[in-house]
């Protein structure tokens, strides 16, 4: 989310890094879709259920970066998965997006 994104700029500021390589902003821990799915449902409050269509392929089976480069450089993650779609879902409220 945008907090992430900026306390890993700040960090990058504030940190010697290589200015060529590229960093993964992340925890790197992995997360499933199903996961996701139902840390969205419960943020949101929906009771019903997620239909999922079986007859689609997968997708890819693991979707975690390697975050080694930007946690190695002394950023961590300051907010969790869910509190941060938590605070983008109240903004989303507030502004009638």
């Amino acid at each position: 989310n945008a907090f992430t994104v900026k306390s890993s700029t700040i960090c990058k500021l504030s940190v010697p890094i290589n200015q060529q390589a590229l960093y993964n902003v992340g925890t790197g821990e992995d997360l499933s879709i199903k996961s996701l799915a139902e840390i969205t449902k419960s943020i949101i409050g929906h009771q019903g259920l997620v239909d999922w269509d079986r007859s689609k392929p997968d997708g890819t089976p693991r979707k975690l970066m390697n975050s080694n480069r930007i946690l190695s450089s002394g950023w961590k993650p300051k907010i969790s998965l869910f509190d941060g779609i938590s605070s983008v879902y109240k903004w989303y409220l507030k502004h009638n997006v």
